[in-house]
């Protein structure tokens, strides 16, 4: 489309006779006999909740004066040309940025400028610092956003930030970072909670049970850890979390005796596995890291582990060069599975219940020794953490 009264002349006022203008005259003979206001399309004013939309014409109007005027039987010829004309920007739609017609209730408003010369007075006094308010075209249109194309709305003018604003913002985003995400309130339940969870472990605010015998000559706790019997206080610990079940060597060969009555000790023996590799001396680090890579994870291995294919393949590169962190990813990923699957049916089992329950029933529940056949990844986890 053009502007103004030059549209469709060349540089020298000659009328330009392009396939493309002729079709654009055409099409703009249509829009002005639709705007005409006698026997054109009847614009309105519709009423709205708490507003008003002024100027608008619906589809179905469209359709009908197509067919009525231009002397069109078929409605779907009539429905496809009002969506060529739409499709060249002559109307839009107030409410969707589609430029297509529908032959219902939508309702249209025409592109102010495509015919008449009122969109420039509406550019000009957009420009002004303290713009007044337009004058009404023949449609009512005011300056405002509904006034123009959905597709074709002006941008507004940016203004390049100064120096200080830049600063400013610098500042501002700095002390951001430094800001605490979480409510005081939340932080403080979260100590209480951590605090109460805890007391009876904590010997400065609760007497040890058995006592410590270097103060009290109580051989309670030297008889508890001879018969390998661990305490009520100590398996009610293990549910804290996993990690208080890792971190204790009664617990971990508890867990890991669990998994193998359920076949599948894979993963705790790899995470344990790769614990002892952090702490080997450096110049047994390139033979372990092989020995857990073809226990584990190369192929056919006896004893293989489910890594998804980001760990695994970044695991085969560190591989070529053995290091202490060689398997980070892949033990990361297999804590995550153990923490979600592995460790609540633990928790939830008879044999951690029983254990728990052993003092209250006054007996002795039987601890799984390590045997002669146990693993050596089980032995060398009895110093870890």
């Amino acid at each position: 489309m053009a502007q103004g009264n030059n549209y469709g002349q060349t540089s020298n006022g000659v009328a330009d006779e392009s396939p493309n203008m002729l079709v654009y005259r055409k099409m703009e003979d249509v829009i002005a006999r639709m705007q005409d206001e006698k026997n054109g399309i009847p614009i309105r004013t519709v009423k709205s909740f708490l507003s008003k939309i002024p100027s608008v014409f619906s589809g179905s109007d469209i359709v009908q004066w197509l067919i009525k005027n231009l002397t069109i039987e078929d409605p779907v010829e009539a429905l496809h040309l009002g969506t060529l004309m739409a499709a060249h920007g002559y109307f839009f739609p107030i409410s969707d940025h589609v430029l297509t017609l529908k032959d219902d209730g939508t309702f249209y408003r025409f592109q102010p400028g495509c015919v008449n010369t009122t969109e420039v007075d509406i550019k000009k006094s957009s420009r002004m610092r303290n713009p007044h308010k337009t004058r009404k075209s023949v449609y009512g249109l005011q300056n405002d956003i509904r006034s123009h194309s959905p597709t074709h709305t002006p941008t507004p003018e940016t203004k390049a930030p100064t120096e200080d604003e830049l600063q400013q913002q610098i500042k501002y985003w700095q002390i951001q970072l430094d800001r605490h995400r979480l409510k005081m309130s939340k932080v403080a339940d979260s100590l209480l909670s951590y605090t109460e969870q805890y007391l009876e472990y904590d010997p400065f605010l609760v007497p040890p049970d058995p006592s410590n015998p270097w103060l009290s000559d109580d051989t309670t706790f030297w008889e508890l850890e001879a018969s390998k019997e661990p305490s009520q206080q100590r398996v009610k610990r293990w549910g804290f979390g996993m990690d208080e079940a890792l971190k204790d060597p009664v617990g971990r060969e508890q867990f890991l005796k669990f998994l193998e009555s359920e076949f599948s000790s894979e993963n705790l023996r790899f995470w344990l596995a790769v614990e002892d590799l952090k702490k080997r001396p450096i110049r047994e680090v390139p033979s372990r890291v092989q020995e857990i890579w073809q226990e584990f994870l190369a192929p056919g291995a006896p004893s293989a582990i489910n890594l998804d294919s980001k760990s695994y393949d970044k695991t085969t590169q560190n591989v070529k060069e053995p290091g202490r962190y060689t398997f980070e990813d892949a033990q990361e990923h297999i804590y995550k599975l153990m923490k979600s699957d592995s460790y609540p049916r633990f928790i939830r089992s008879s044999a951690y219940q029983e254990l728990l329950q052993a003092k209250k029933k006054g007996r002795n529940i039987p601890i799984f020794p390590c045997h002669k056949n146990c693993t050596p990844t089980l032995r060398a986890s009895t110093n870890l953490l």
